[in-house]
């Protein structure tokens, strides 16, 4: 029997990684790690997450640059900090409301 995985985070949270200084908006979460074994093998092994815990893919930034990553649970935090992302895709993806925080936008499909 599968265990089945409750992410922690949601779609739209903003978060910040635990080790190194990048933060962002999730906009997709899968329910344990989907992406290649090149990719998962590139990560010291010392720092290297368990593949059996949902991971996060963000509209992130750091002080330098906005870009796409994909993280482990286990190295998010929530951010507090209440400062805006400034990913250029982040409005073509999500509203931001009142409180700051940011909420999927609609999509309509035919």
């Amino acid at each position: 029997m599968q265990k089945i995985k409750t992410a922690k985070f949601s779609i739209g949270q903003v978060v910040r990684h635990r080790l190194f200084p990048f933060r962002g908006v999730i906009f997709d979460i899968d329910p344990e790690f989907n992406n290649t074994e090149e990719w998962y093998q590139a990560i010291p092994a010392e720092v290297r997450p368990s593949k059996d815990q949902p991971f996060y893919h963000l509209l992130a930034e750091n002080e330098e640059t906005e870009y796409v990553a994909y993280v482990s649970e286990q190295n998010l935090l929530e951010d507090e900090s209440g400062e805006p992302v400034r990913h250029p895709q982040l409005f073509e993806m999500f509203i931001q409301t009142g409180d700051g925080k940011y909420t999927p936008r609609l999509r309509l499909c035919h």
